[in-house]
């Protein structure tokens, strides 16, 4: 981990997954999908921004999580993948990558440098125009595009594709953002 100050860099052998948590308003029940809360616009804008751009521009990932229901409390949660379904395509989806790295000084898609995805890895052709175009209107940074371009590989490799497709770098767009667009928030089934 590097934290760069004005004083200087200072270089930490760290490696960390950081999660964040937040509700979505001071109520804490609005939803992009149906607007369930009655805190007033300016109020959830407000109360979002306290969360700096900064510190978002480092947070890959974006998933806003439904509240559980009775019925899925009272029956001991939602029924989803077993993890041993998950543990295999994660599996398969590391050797993919561990496959397309051998040979470098890289093991996963989040130790690459963006410049290395962006000219010795290549998603394919006009895969990345809904992302640079995000970028030309300032709405992904050059580290934000990076981080698309990593989830894209990940996803790509979750899917046993050879490379990111339109389609994977849209689901990264989305995950980045938390803006839908149009693409399944699913990765079940592939690969």
């Amino acid at each position: 981990m590097v934290v760069a100050r004005s004083a200087g860099v200072v270089r930490f052998p760290a490696r960390f997954l950081m999660v964040l948590a937040a509700n979505p308003c001071p109520c804490g029940r609005f939803s992009l999908r149906d607007g369930s809360c009655e805190c007033p616009p300016s109020a959830i804008r407000r109360y979002q921004a306290r969360l700096s751009g900064p510190l978002l521009d480092r947070v890959d990932l974006r998933v806003e999580v439904d509240p559980v229901t009775r019925e899925e409390l009272a029956r001991g949660g939602a029924r989803g993948e077993s993890t041993a379904t998950v543990a295999d395509r994660v599996r398969a989806a590391r050797e993919r990558a561990a496959a397309r790295l051998a040979g470098t000084p890289w093991r996963t898609n989040s130790e690459v440098p963006g410049r290395e995805l962006r000219s010795r890895w290549q998603a394919a052709p006009g895969a990345l125009d809904e992302a640079e175009r995000g970028l030309e209107r300032g709405l992904l940074t050059a580290r934000g595009l990076d981080r698309v371009l990593r989830v894209a590989w990940t996803v790509a490799d979750l899917a046993g594709h050879d490379r990111p497709d339109a389609g994977d770098v849209a689901l990264a767009l989305q995950l980045r953002t938390g803006v839908p667009r149009g693409v399944p928030m699913t990765l079940e089934g592939a690969a």
